[in-house]
């Protein structure tokens, strides 16, 4: 059975019968409904893949990654890793920025590592308005991004939640070391050192840490936990390598 998102969303959040409207926080009439608004769902969903998003985003990744790969060496210049990864925007779907300006339908959601070198984006070739990201340092279950994915999928009716690990990741490399960290960022490498394993390198520690997260993200909310029950939602922890620019399943 389908569950009503938004009453579930309300329900799980307290929140009353004003309804969250779809790019922002406001109420919805119910008298938009009509012509113009199934026009703009339309236009909003005209890059949205066919069949299964996960499968969407490791295509995506797949034509990143070959371009990544042509774009590296030594030899290369900047010139050079610019042509090979523009090449890339010629076959990426791009939403109509009029309609952005009204409302988004992401078709899938991604906790990633507030990294500079793994945007969401660039990673699986898509463009704006396709991925709703909650990013922060180590891409933990932390309350402000449970509670934005618990939006993304209750109200923007989200299919699938990724949580994305990646090669050298700073705040698992932080969670493992001995040194002394400000309060914050103690607070904020707390949950990935509760997933580490003695014996672990880097590498394992980091997917530890993403699978964890997936995990904690159904444990910690209610209404993400009924999604995934119902089979509206997927979540999936995923390892970016930045050597290769491909992402796997883990």
């Amino acid at each position: 059975m389908t569950l009503p998102r938004r009453a579930l969303l309300r329900q799980a959040l307290g929140l009353g019968g004003a309804a969250l409207a779809a790019g922002g926080l406001g109420a919805a009439p119910a008298a938009a409904a009509g012509a113009a608004d199934r026009t703009l769902r339309q236009a909003l969903s005209a890059c949205r893949p066919a069949g299964d998003p996960l499968e969407g985003l490791l295509a995506g990744n797949r034509r990143f990654a070959a371009a990544w790969a042509a774009s590296s060496g030594a030899d290369r210049t900047a010139t050079d890793r610019s042509q090979a990864m523009a090449a890339l925007w010629p076959g990426t779907c791009q939403l109509d920025p009029g309609a952005l300006a009204q409302g988004q339908r992401p078709w899938a959601a991604v906790l990633a590592c507030a990294d500079a070198r793994v945007a969401p984006e660039w990673v699986f070739d898509v463009g704006p308005g396709e991925l709703f990201e909650v990013r922060s340092a180590g891409n933990t279950a932390f309350d402000a991004g449970i509670a934005s994915l618990e939006y993304a999928v209750a109200e923007l009716a989200v299919p699938l939640i990724v949580v994305m690990g990646h090669q050298g990741c700073g705040a698992v490399t932080a969670a493992r070391s001995d040194t002394t960290l400000t309060p914050l960022l103690q607070a904020l490498v707390a949950p990935i050192r509760a997933s580490l394993v003695p014996g672990d390198d880097l590498g394992q520690a980091v997917q530890r840490n993403a699978r964890q997260t997936a995990r904690l993200l159904g444990e910690r909310s209610e209404l993400l936990r009924r999604a995934v029950a119902a089979r509206q939602l997927a979540i999936q922890p995923v390892h970016f390598d930045l050597a290769t620019g491909l992402i796997t399943l883990i």
